[in-house]
């Protein structure tokens, strides 16, 4: 009997050391064909490449739908419109514009209050999260302006979108911000990548303007995620060219300083277009009026003008064709007419866009740059000038140094210009123009069409500072979290009494009625009130809360944060949106920050000789 209790425990432990030698062995194999984190991001972008493709179909089904409702016809907008009398063309805009206002009026009441819709800004100053329903609402207003022949683009409700589906999605899942945003820079990247069929442009686009950082480890993602966007798009509506040119050889030194001279006059009128959309928006909004009825007002001002230029109807995708194949030519005097044309368009996107209408300036931007490119170009043929460049080869120029100039990203417009055109040929002048006209634009008006919304804000960006991810480099928003759960300012003693006991929180955050900080109660502020009788039934939360500490803004780098994080009491340092607004939008965890500098100066030191270090 003892012999086979021996045995047993004999076997019992050979059996054991096997099962841990192969546990081990499969704990080892499971690591190394474990996901890295790369790896995953790569897999979130594919998926919200798919999501990009799908919005930008969806989208445009709805646009074809929307058409059908105001104009019973689909097609080139532009074309329709020359069919539809004056006076119609009236009607329909101011209609149509007046629907999308109802829509945006009360869809954003009935959904109630929520976040910005900003992309840029939950970027930059938040933790990524996109309001779902505000934005499905600002779509369908957007349906209904396009639909209506609105001079605004479909791209940036496709990006939103896009940009948005990404965003729930991790916040379904309950990812930290960086990933929240990562995922929207993606969506941003597939939805531009989509709606354009440019997947190098998408990513350049999400990497330059929208997270300002070209570090690998965000830069693959977003690649991943305008490459599969784009394929899905090309499987449903194939693959050719938005604008198609002659292919023109420069070969001659001579031939740049007309384009040189055209970069200027592009930045010049990038700068002015940038100026008047922000007269028109203050214009608008002092009309002491709802939005649909400040929305109907622009889109009559449009109508008015598409009575007399029905090509100012759309986007300006359909009339940019013309303009680089010269199809307006059975006009009595062509160069005036396409001046005519090229302020009409002007004044109708400052008026669509200025009264509040939801959409992008992408593509009529492009519009304004071929129209002044034609321009420029046929004075110089007019004058004898230049008669070996076509035309056309300044149309396409004007479009990319006119985008160069809005976005302040002329590396955007080239790349733009070269994929929604495929012409190679146009490279050099296109540089050079690109270049110049963002310098011009940047000289004459400080802001792009992107940063100026955040700057109003007081969101103060820096773009051309480029974050490589070290610990040194992290912004705040990296490793922000939800808030601590603020008090009303008129909380009573006892909903105060009641949040301690309830929590782990020594301090809490005290807020008004729009969500600002106003100060902080700390625990041990409530002892001279424990014993206290009927009489402190009035004390309030203002009359207890200390003034609001320092806080931290989410673009902070986390060195920057140092100072605060050593003298604050709190375990959970309050951060805002800006020093300026001062709205409570998440917490940061001191002992985090600190661990996390701590190692970095460490490592920092470890690597550095000793004769660096003293």
């Amino acid at each position: 009997m003892q012999l086979s209790l021996d045995t047993l425990r004999q076997l019992s432990s050979t059996i054991h050391a096997l099962l841990r030698r192969h546990w081990q062995r499969a704990l080892q194999i499971r690591e190394k064909f474990r996901f890295s984190e790369e790896a995953f991001h790569l897999v979130l972008a594919g998926g919200v490449g798919v999501i990009g493709g799908f919005v930008n179909l969806v989208f445009h089904y709805g646009i074809d739908i929307s058409q059908q409702l105001f104009l019973h016809r689909s097609g080139d907008i532009v074309a329709v419109a020359e069919k539809v009398p004056p006076l119609e063309r009236l009607v329909i805009s101011t209609v149509g514009a007046l629907l999308a206002g109802v829509v945006l009026y009360w869809g954003l009441r009935l959904v109630g209050k929520q976040g910005s819709s900003n992309i840029l800004e939950v970027v930059v100053a938040s933790d990524g999260r996109l309001p779902f329903r505000t934005t499905i609402v600002k779509a369908i207003s957007s349906l209904l302006s396009i639909g209506s022949g609105a001079s605004i683009g479909r791209e940036g409700a496709i990006t939103n979108l896009a940009a948005t589906f990404a965003s729930k999605w991790g916040q379904l899942c309950r990812w930290q911000p960086y990933r929240l945003r990562l995922l929207v820079a993606c969506g941003a990247a597939s939805g531009i990548s989509a709606a354009y069929n440019a997947p190098i442009a998408g990513a350049v686009f999400a990497a330059l303007i929208v997270l300002g950082n070209f570090s690998m480890n965000l830069f693959a993602p977003l690649v991943f995620s305008s490459v599969v966007a784009s394929m899905v798009s090309r499987s449903f509506f194939g693959l050719k060219p938005w604008y198609e040119v002659t292919q023109f050889d420069f070969k001659s030194l001579t031939q740049l300083p007309w384009f040189l001279l055209l970069g200027i006059v592009t930045g010049v009128m990038g700068a002015v277009f940038l100026k008047m959309l922000a007269w028109s928006e203050e214009i608008f909004k002092r009309v002491p009026a709802p939005v649909y009825v400040r929305l109907a007002l622009g889109g009559f001002f449009a109508g008015c003008l598409a009575m007399a230029f029905p090509q100012v109807w759309g986007n300006g995708y359909g009339i940019t064709n013309r303009i680089l194949h010269e199809q307006f030519l059975n006009e009595s005097s062509p160069l005036i007419f396409l001046i005519g044309l090229f302020l009409a368009k002007l004044l109708a996107t400052l008026a669509t866009v200025g009264s509040g209408a939801v959409g992008g300036v992408f593509t009529p931007t492009l519009f304004l740059g071929a129209g002044l490119g034609y321009i420029f170009g046929a004075g110089l043929h007019d004058a004898g000038q230049g008669m070996v460049l076509p035309t056309s080869v300044f149309t396409l120029v004007g479009m990319g140094s006119m985008l160069a100039a809005t976005t302040r990203s002329p590396l955007l417009a080239m790349i733009m210009v070269f994929e929604v055109s495929l012409n190679y040929s146009l490279m050099p002048p296109l540089m050079l123009a690109c270049v110049v006209s963002t310098l011009m634009a940047r000289r004459l008006y400080p802001d792009s069409i992107y940063t100026e919304p955040l700057r109003k804000k007081g969101l103060l960006v820096n773009r051309e500072n480029l974050r490589s991810g070290s610990a040194t480099e992290q912004t705040v928003g990296d490793l922000m979290r939800a808030p601590v759960p603020p008090l009303r300012e008129t909380a009573t003693l006892q909903e105060i009494a009641d949040r301690f006991l309830t929590s782990s929180n020594n301090f809490l955050p005290v807020v008004d009625s729009k969500y600002q900080l106003i100060g902080i109660v700390a625990l041990q502020d409530l002892k001279e009130y424990l014993n206290a009788g009927a009489e402190m039934g009035a004390v309030i939360a203002y009359d207890v809360m200390r003034p609001a500490p320092s806080c931290v803004t989410p673009d902070q780098l986390l060195l920057d944060t140092l100072p605060i994080m050593l003298s604050s009491e709190q375990r959970n340092v309050p951060v805002v949106n800006s020093l300026s607004e001062n709205r409570l939008v998440g917490a940061i965890v001191r002992a985090e920050v600190l661990g996390l500098l701590s190692e970095a100066i460490a490592a920092r030191g470890q690597s550095k000789g000793p004769s660096e270090l003293t």
